[in-house]
């Protein structure tokens, strides 16, 4: 008996600990990736991984890389002269002519919609001036962008090298930044791209072989892969309301039920929390700030219920000086806002100090500088 009341007592005490302290993690949800991600854009938190740092081929994610480097080059209007070389690149291809020419953003659409490897190549050549010109400027971005278990030997992304690898969370990274491009996003996006063929009176098509565009609703685009070594990989990205999200998955046999099944748990479970508003803050108490300091905006995280109560905000702001009694000394920027979840430091906003006298006389400067521009503008168009 004496045992049997134990194992009930001990029953009843974790029945109440559950009540009053729940358990703070979010919904999951089963994949049949190796290693898979699911991230917020905005704030890059992670709402699901599993074995997301682990080193993996990915395939022709790659040429995630290759893109946003060949756009942000400023050579998209250019004209590239396709090389033999390119043409002989193994597996999926654009094909492209030997001696063609072509405009470089029509090949980043042929990398992005069909995957070509001869456009990878072709890219590599006119941007980075040669292929190993170009994987020094594929590392040296990874090494920009945070992404520290990454390694690029070649654009395309074909099992020709040992040392080309990365990650599910570096890839989500990379992918992270180049959605804030918005010419990468209208590419990653586009289902069809017609380009003039150099040698037929018909056009080339090209469809993008991300199935999820035509799946999901919210698919904004991304970029599949496959090798042999690789086996399937993909990269995703999604918009739903205001919350868009990043989905990566490495050898997986059901990839495309496996950014579904991510993303639907992230929008079920996820939303955003104003965790500090825009305009004058609330929360300072020295008398010489109260009212008189603001942010420039507001700042928004996914959470979950349970996680509400877990942020907290602490105020850094400069000891005041007796010389800013003279509102015309203080400086625009007083201190910072430091967002902290569960006692983890997430961002740093800047903190302003209300210039009034300042505003005053720049509004008036503006009023004038509009009124004196009104007039010459009058006698300079008749």
């Amino acid at each position: 008996m004496k045992k049997k009341n134990k194992l009930l007592i001990a029953f009843v005490m974790t029945t109440i600990l559950i009540a009053l302290f729940p358990e703070r993690t979010a919904a999951s949800v089963s994949v049949s990736a190796r290693s898979a991600i699911l991230m917020e854009q905005s704030s890059g938190r992670v709402l699901f991984e599993k074995d997301a740092h682990v080193r993996s081929r990915i395939a022709s994610i790659t040429k995630i890389m290759t893109a946003i480097i060949a756009i942000e080059s400023g050579q998209m209007e250019e004209i590239v002269k396709v090389s033999e070389n390119a043409v002989r690149a193994e597996g999926s291809s654009a094909y492209l002519i030997p001696g063609e020419k072509i405009k470089l953003e029509d090949l980043v659409y042929g990398l992005m919609l069909r995957s070509g490897n001869d456009a990878a190549v072709a890219i590599a050549e006119h941007v980075g001036g040669s292929l190993d010109g170009f994987v020094y400027l594929m590392n040296k971005k990874a090494e920009e962008i945070g992404m520290v278990n990454t390694h690029f030997a070649n654009p395309h992304g074909l099992d020709d090298h040992e040392n080309h690898y990365s990650t599910a969370y570096d890839m989500a990274l990379l992918t992270r930044y180049a959605m804030n491009n918005d010419e990468y996003k209208k590419i990653s996006s586009t289902k069809i791209h017609r380009t003039p063929h150099p040698t037929e009176s018909w056009e080339r098509e090209w469809k993008n072989k991300n199935r999820l565009l035509e799946m999901y609703e919210y698919c904004t685009g991304g970029k599949t892969g496959f090798t042999k070594r690789a086996k399937r990989t993909l990269v995703t990205t999604a918009t739903k309301g205001e919350m868009d999200l990043i989905a990566v998955t490495l050898n997986a046999s059901n990839d495309w039920n496996d950014h579904i099944q991510m993303y639907e748990m992230g929008y079920r479970t996820y939303h955003f929390a104003e965790i500090l508003s825009k305009g004058t803050i609330k929360d300072v108490k020295d008398p010489f700030y109260k009212q008189k300091v603001y942010v420039t905006h507001g700042f928004n995280y996914p959470v979950y219920d349970e996680e509400r109560e877990l942020f907290r905000i602490e105020y850094q702001l400069k000891k005041p000086r007796k010389d800013w009694k003279d509102g015309k000394v203080i400086p625009n920027i007083v201190g910072k806002a430091i967002v902290y979840f569960d006692n983890e430091p997430i961002t740093k906003i800047p903190v302003y100090y209300k210039q009034v006298g300042n505003t005053e006389k720049e509004s008036f400067f503006e009023r004038f500088r509009s009124l004196f521009t009104s007039i010459i503008g009058v006698k300079q168009n008749g």
